[in-house]
């Protein structure tokens, strides 16, 4: 049982998902690996999260799928 008044004052959210479960996405990975399918991404630094949330939500701005990784090392060495 799920206490939904403990989710809502957390601002925790619970979400399930229908595409598969472990043995499904291992499937898909070993997949791309075996034919050098790659995701698009781009590492970038902390003091970048507002441009990247900008690209992600610009009018077709994620139409290729582009990701962003957040560089959390050299975010904390840059300072």
């Amino acid at each position: 049982m799920v206490n939904q008044v403990h989710l809502l004052l957390n601002r925790i959210s619970l979400t399930g998902s229908l595409i598969g479960g472990i043995a499904d996405t291992q499937e898909m990975l070993d997949f791309c690996a075996k034919h050098q399918i790659w995701p698009e991404s781009e590492l970038i630094k902390a003091d970048k999260i507002q441009w990247a949330w900008d690209q992600l939500n610009a009018p077709g701005g994620n139409a290729s799928g582009k990701r962003y990784v957040i560089d959390i090392q050299a975010s904390i060495a840059a300072g």
